[in-house]
């Protein structure tokens, strides 16, 4: 029985041909900025985002936490997002390793943070309060595009506080896809941003952190002091340069097999999806049967052949990528429809 693995676009596997240039990469030792793969690499990246430099780190969680290393010194204070990954999923680090307090802000269900309430987070300055020194923006978050209007108003904001603005665009891509823009027109404005090539883009491993010239040399040195300092890691940068050339376009098919699969699971009962979140790859939905957690219906889910992930005692995540095709989606809504059905128990009251 074939697996149908939705848990997240992580899971993508290289294609040929990505495996091919990672083969065949020039490679040199990029602790002393000799790999030449890498340097194209960070060159075309910052070219895209709009910025003036690079830094290619393992992950994302690493290149959101040497932005914020870069940017805040101990004690300083970031505000965020509450839903945001920084806050959520990376272990705290920028607090518990970097000692940054984070003061995280309501997310909003479009994924923004109301701009009075990051006015009003700005600590005084008074000997009892940590500096405000960042604020920092998400997009996409959750499968919710940020759009322009809220961008420039949110950078001008930022700049009117005096405070530095990064944005955590993991999957940025898949936002400018959305919106037929390029991913610069995302990022204008930003001193930092940090993007995945390992979700969508099918890279094996790899992100990318962009901003000013002196930021990257700071942050090239943070880097190095987390770990992050790789030899001949151009046979990772080769992979993430045949992403950026040739996986970026085809993002839009996994929005159209996200859209398809919401749309097959949204009329049954008990299923209740998110539609404000249904913008890119992402599909969101709550379970509403009595007695029926989301871990439940994950198990049952897993027993048919289809992988998904529990957000909640009641949420699921399902996300499309490279690899998932309409035939997939078919089939995966088809277990969907078995295995609600098979539940046998009605609808929370006032579902339908």
């Amino acid at each position: 029985m074939k697996t149908i693995d939705l848990r997240s676009d992580t899971v993508t596997l290289p294609p040929e041909e990505m495996r091919k240039a990672m083969y065949s990469a020039e490679l040199g030792d990029d602790v002393y900025a000799e790999d030449p793969s890498v340097n194209k690499l960070q060159e075309a990246a910052a070219a895209a985002m709009g910025m003036e430099a690079g830094l290619f780190v393992p992950s994302g969680s690493m290149g959101n936490f040497v932005a914020m290393l870069s940017h805040l010194g101990r004690g300083d204070e970031a505000l965020l997002g509450s839903d945001s990954h920084i806050y959520v999923h990376e272990q705290g680090s920028a607090s518990t390793l970097g000692g940054i307090h984070m003061k995280a802000l309501p997310t909003q269900e479009d994924g923004t943070m109301i701009l009075s309430d990051i006015e009003h987070a700005v600590s005084p300055d008074d000997d009892h309060y940590a500096r405000t020194r960042l604020v920092a923006l998400e997009n996409t978050i959750n499968g919710s595009v940020i759009k322009t209007a809220y961008l420039k108003d949110f950078v001008g904001l930022a700049k009117k506080l005096g405070l530095a603005t990064h944005l955590d665009g993991a999957r940025v891509f898949n936002a400018a896809v959305c919106l037929d823009l390029k991913p610069a027109d995302l990022t204008r404005g930003f001193d930092s941003v940090q993007f995945c090539f390992s979700k969508g883009l099918s890279a094996p491993a790899g992100s990318m952190l962009c901003g000013r010239k002196d930021f990257i040399k700071q942050a090239r040195r943070w880097r190095k002091a987390l770990g992050g300092g790789m030899r001949q890691v151009g046979v990772l940068a080769a992979a993430c340069q045949y992403a950026l050339d040739h996986m970026v376009e085809r993002l839009a098919e996994d929005h159209e097999t996200a859209r398809a699969l919401a749309e097959k699971i949204a009329n049954l009962d008990g299923i209740k999806v998110n539609w404000s979140r249904a913008q890119t790859n992402m599909v969101w939905f709550d379970v509403e049967i009595n007695g029926l957690s989301a871990g439940d219906l994950v198990h049952r889910l897993d027993k048919e052949g289809l992988k998904v992930l529990d957000a909640g005692p009641k949420t699921i995540r399902c996300v499309t990528h490279y690899g998932i095709t309409m035939k997939d989606i078919d089939t995966a809504g088809d277990i969907m429809q078995k295995v609600v059905a098979s539940c046998g128990r009605a609808p929370v009251a006032g579902n339908r």
